[in-house]
Formats: structure tokens, C-alpha cells, sequence
């Protein structure tokens, strides 16, 4: 029996890549082991999103290889490096890294199997590299898959890819463009894993808002534009059918991309009560100067009022974002107005990223690329200026009664915390692991709050 061993790198949607290779490889009879000394074969599902991503990434392979070698018990392991980085980089790692046995793109993690089992077979053989230039694969509800989340949480992958031209990310030049799985595929899978138990549903993709669009007949919808649901599949479709399915459950939207919100996607959400009143939506910065070079699709207007217009129309609602700051060209003046927009709007929940020049993106071909310290100066302002809205916000919540969901003895989330990214309450450890549970806010420390 072939022993396969996994280290998942990167963000939720590189984690489904990962437990659908676990479930083809269980389907196929291998068995799955967490140390690797024991391991036949060890999978590496990179990411490659950012410089820090590709320095992890990199770094893993090089341990893997290096204990390998240095390991009686690991002298004919096979590795394999899939994900991301194989996908980005397929045709420079080969080289660069001749003790990979192979490599893996996003369209292989289906085949697995077969490709561990090929390896198997060959004693000594030439490096394989599999990957393939354009991604074309999506999952669907009966995909082969094991969760590696805790019973009570899931993610839900609804489309793949994106058509976004942001210049500063290469994410659709991995994975191509965006391609929506069908509604009823999502609605499917969705009523599986509440059956299962699941209290909580995570949409998930690069651009959750564009969901459908793609599939549209006729012209396809402009930033900005709007969009009328009633075209075709889209988001807020999804949302009230995934809202009338019986059960108690929260579904939370993720990566949701400014320029395709619309009136009707934010009236789906407020007549939706299982839907989280939390979105994610990167906005990346105000100025009209930096969000032209960054080829949002938006501009800061457009911006504050689409704020406005969710605020107004989804009470309670928690509006997580991220920033990038020392983009190239940004001036002190546009620096400035992302503090003072910050300080202004108060965000429930936020982050900010330094600015990483990531080769083959038009930005990083740009004049005017900002000093590394000049970056680390703004990216601590920015936080300071982020944590100071976190606290306002925290501090509104003493007293009150919320609703959470255990993650484990002692710590829950509230509607306002997606897994792993946001922050946390500590609650009463007696309190059972995956169940909602009313709590009374007490205190708050920092970005954590605490119950009685």
C-alpha cells in the first residue's frame, strides 16, 4: 500500500486543491500519513500568490529534499511539487530543482493516482513535468474529496480563475481565466455537507461577484454597470437558494471584487438571514491615481459610495478589506488619503499588504517602484490606522448578546470572523465544539473580544 504524505501551502483555495488529490488518492486505495519519514510519496501544493508565498514554497521543497537525503528511511521517496508555483513556474523549476521526481499543474490534481502510482513503478526514471499551459479544470459536487477544515466549517470553490486585470497580480496567469461551476453543482454540494453537519458554508474563488457571469449569453456585464440577476446564474441567485435550504447554518462570502457588486446582489444578502453579515471584499486603495495604475476597474467615488449603499441596505453588516501600500507611483498625498479613508470608514475587519513586485505583472515593469523602507514605513502606519478602527470597533461590541460558532474549547468567531484570517472570542471552554452558542460580550483585547 503506497503511503502518501501533504504539506498544503497558500490560501483557502490552493486547501480544496489539496483535499481533492487526498480524495482521489483514498479513492485510488492509497493511505495518507502525516509523517513524513513514512511517507512513499510526498506532495507539495505550492503557493506562488506573493514574494513570501514563493519563499515558503520554495523553502518547503528544499526541506523535503534536503531530509530526504539526509534520511535512510527517505532515500526513495518521491516528491512531487504541485500547486501554484509548478503551475507559474513550469517551465524554469525543472532545472532549478532536478531532485523533484515531478510536477504537477492545477489541471492534475485529479490525476494524481495514477501519476503517484507511475512513479511507483519506475525505479529510477528522468523528472516528469506534467504541467499543463492553461488551466481549463473546475471541481463539481461529486468530485472525490476529503476535508482537511474541522467538521463543523467548509469551503465551497464556485468558480475558478479570474478576468480581473489588476496589475500587480499574476493569479490569472496561473489560473487562467474565470470559468463559474453551475448552480446547481454549488447547491448540491452545499446540501451535502449540511447533511454531513457542517454549520458553516465559505464561498470561495478569486471573484465570488462574477459567479455565473461568464456562462451569461449576450454582453457580459461592465464594471460598474450593475447587474440584473435575473440574466442569468450570479451570485445573488446562489445566495437565495443556498438560503432556502433547511438547516442552521451561516454561509459566508469571500474575495468578493468591488466592480460587480450591485443593488441586487446586496438586497439578496439582506433578505438572506443565513447569510453571514460579512463580506470580503480587497479594495486595495481610495486614490483615483492608484487605483488607475492598479487597473481596478473602480475609482475611490464609485468606492465610498458603494459603502454606503451596503451599509444602508444590510444593517449590522462587517466590512472586511485589504490594502496595498508602496505600489509603484504612490505619493505621499495618495498615501495620505488611504490613512485619512481608513480612519473615516472604520472597518470592522482589515489588513494591509506591502506592496510585492511580482515578475511578468505590468507593475513590476512600472517607473517610480517604491524604497522597501519608504514601504515598511506606510505598511506600519497603515496597520497602526487599522488597528485603531478594530479597537473602535470592539469596543462597541461590550455588552452585547452575539451569536458565535465554537471552534474549539474556549474560542469561537462571531458572524464578523471568517477562519483563520479574522480574529476571535474567547467563550466559556464548556461550551460544545461546533454548535452556535449566545454569548454577552464583556471586554475586548486589541483585536480579540472576550465573553462571560
Amino acid at each position: 500500500m503506497i503511503k502518501v504524505g501533504l504539506v498544503s501551502l497558500g490560501c483557502a483555495k490552493n486547501l480544496i486543491d489539496s483535499e481533492i488529490m487526498v480524495g482521489h488518492l483514498q479513492q485510488a486505495g492509497m493511505t495518507m500519513t502525516p509523517e513524513a519519514d513514512l511517507a512513499d510519496v510526498l506532495i507539495i501544493n505550492t503557493c506562488s500568490f506573493i514574494d513570501m508565498a514563493k519563499k515558503e514554497s520554495v523553502g518547503a521543497v528544499h526541506e523535503a529534499v534536503d531530509a530526504r537525503g539526509e534520511s535512510k528511511k527517505r532515500k526513495r521517496q518521491k516528491i512531487i511539487v504541485a500547486g501554484c508555483l509548478s503551475q507559474r513556474f513550469s517551465q524554469e523549476l525543472p532545472g532549478l530543482m532536478p531532485e523533484v521526481d515531478a510536477f504537477i499543474g492545477l489541471d492534475q490534481i485529479t490525476q494524481v493516482a495514477p501519476i503517484i502510482q507511475g512513479l511507483m513503478d519506475k525505479d529510477k526514471g528522468e523528472q516528469e513535468n506534467l504541467v499543463t499551459r492553461q488551466p481549463q479544470y473546475i471541481p463539481d459536487y461529486d468530485t472525490p474529496r476529503f476535508r482537511l477544515t474541522p467538521k463543523h466549517m467548509a469551503y465551497i470553490k464556485i468558480a475558478e480563475g479570474c478576468n480581473h486585470p489588476c496589475s500587480f497580480c499574476i493569479i490569472p496567469r496561473i489560473r487562467g481565466r474565470h470559468r463559474s461551476r453551475t448552480q446547481e453543482s454549488v447547491l448540491k454540494e452545499a446540501r451535502q455537507l449540511i447533511e454531513s453537519g457542517v454549520k458553516e458554508i465559505n464561498l470561495i474563488s478569486q471573484d465570488t461577484t462574477y459567479f455565473g457571469m461568464d456562462k451569461w449569453e449576450g454582453e457580459r456585464p461592465k464594471p460598474r454597470s450593475g447587474v440584473d440577476s435575473s440574466k442569468g446564474e450570479s451570485l445573488s441567485t446562489l445566495i437565495r437558494e443556498l438560503n432556502a435550504i433547511p438547516g442552521d447554518f451561516w454561509i459566508r462570502l469571500l474575495y468578493t471584487h468591488p466592480a460587480h457588486w450591485s443593488d441586487d446582489l446586496i438586497a439578496a444578502i439582506a433578505e438572506s438571514p443565513k447569510v453571514a453579515r460579512y463580506i470580503d471584499m480587497p479594495l486595495q486603495h481610495i486614490s483615483d491615481h492608484m487605483l488607475s495604475l492598479m487597473k481596478r476597474e473602480t475609482d475611490g467615488a464609485y468606492i465610498r459610495d458603494l459603502l454606503k449603499r451596503i451599509r444602508a441596505g444590510i444593517p449590522g453588516i462587517a466590512i472586511r478589506t485589504t490594502f496595498i501600500v508602496g505600489f509603484p507611483g504612490e505619493t505621499e498625498a495618495d498615501f495620505n488619503e488611504l490613512v485619512q479613508f481608513i480612519e473615516d470608514e472604520k472597518f470592522e475587519r482589515a489588513g494591509v499588504f506591502n506592496y510585492s513586485r511580482e515578475e511578468d505583472t505590468r507593475a513590476a515593469k512600472m517607473d517610480d517602484q517604491i524604497h522597501h523602507m519608504t514601504r515598511k514605513a506606510r505598511w506600519n502606519e497603515a496597520m497602526r490606522a487599522i488597528q485603531r478602527s478594530v479597537e473602535h470597533v470592539n469596543r462597541q461590541q461590550v455588552g452585547k448578546k452575539l451569536r458565535v460558532l465554537v471552534e474549539e474549547p474556549g474560542v469561537a468567531r462571531t458572524e464578523m470572523d471568517a477562519p483563520d484570517i479574522d480574529t476571535t472570542i474567547f467563550v466559556d471552554k464548556n461550551l460544545p465544539v461546533g454548535s452556535f452558542a449566545d454569548v454577552t460580550v464583556k471586554e475586548w483585547r486589541g483585536y480579540d473580544l472576550v465573553a462571560g
